[in-house]
């Protein structure tokens, strides 16, 4: 699997019906390459302006340190061994919400990043856009 013009639409649709399916706020959805460069992005009717650029630094997260950044944020606390690490890079997010996509032999393709709903309910619209590009019906063309 790579990381086409086609899967990244597909992640974009899936991370949408999520949202509305479970009644979410509207959301950004940002999906980038694995060197954290944007491939696709969608702003949803009424989805908050302040979370564009929160939505691509946690996809952004993700690609770069190859882990979803709900992971990154259990090290980047102030007792943690990554403190402040989100002040690298141009600026990343350790909380929920950027997920981390791999590729058929397990290396990293990209990632999706959703923002404008709870941190909570980002994190279940991202992960379902990534478990929704595992399955081949999904995957169609874009594999």
């Amino acid at each position: 699997m790579t990381l086409s013009a086609a899967l990244v639409q597909k992640l974009i649709t899936a991370a949408q019906a999520e949202a509305v399916r479970q009644g979410f706020p509207p959301v950004n959805i940002s999906v980038c390459d694995s060197a954290g460069h944007l491939a696709g992005f969608l702003r949803m009717d009424r989805a908050v302006l302040g979370t564009v650029d929160v939505a691509h630094r946690k996809a952004r997260t993700a690609a770069l340190f190859e882990t979803d950044s709900a992971t990154l944020g259990g090290v980047a606390h102030p007792d943690g061994p990554s403190y402040m690490v989100e002040h690298t890079n141009g600026g990343l997010i350790n909380f929920g919400g950027g997920v981390v996509l791999k590729g058929d032999g397990g290396n990293v393709i990209g990632a999706v990043g959703v923002s404008g709903a709870s941190v909570e309910e980002d994190e279940v619209i991202a992960q379902a856009a990534v478990a929704a590009a595992r399955t081949q019906e999904f995957l169609g063309d874009a594999a």
